[in-house]
């Protein structure tokens, strides 16, 4: 299974950052480039259960070739989630939903190298990140 061409773009740049205050800088640099999210749109419904920072996901679907596609914005109020929002989108984000199913962002993050220095709570709201978003491509794959 290939990994999108964003993705794959933050995964080689990471791969040029040797110091983890350098990677940390550049997925909060990420998060930063995230579009704004409407106050109306940051609600209880869109609020991922399971982070100590507030964070947002909002899914959409489209049907591309018989099959759904899914599409994601995120946002949250910490710098560095709001980082690791955007890496997910980046991998998650225009991919058949039945491929996001069965994409484990976590294995993901530590091949590039991106979870060894997450405190637990930042590890454990990467984690309900991923469920909500893996259980949304699951749910429109079905």
């Amino acid at each position: 299974m290939s990994q999108p061409a964003a993705f794959q773009e933050i995964a080689d740049n990471l791969s040029f950052l040797d110091d983890w205050e350098e990677r940390l800088n550049y997925v909060i640099e990420l998060g930063q480039a995230l579009p704004p999210m409407p106050d109306a749109e940051k609600t209880d419904q869109n609020r991922v259960k399971g982070c100590v920072s507030n964070v947002w996901l909002v899914s959409s679907r489209d049907q591309l070739g018989g099959q759904p596609v899914m599409t994601f914005r995120g946002q949250s109020d910490a710098i560095i989630t709001k980082g690791l929002v955007a890496v997910l989108i980046a991998l998650y984000s225009g991919r058949p939903a039945s491929e996001i199913a069965d994409t484990d962002a976590v294995e993901w993050f530590r091949k590039v190298g991106l979870s060894e220095h997450l405190g637990m709570q930042r590890s454990n709201g990467l984690v309900a990140m991923v469920n909500r978003i893996r259980s949304e491509a699951r749910a429109a794959s079905g």
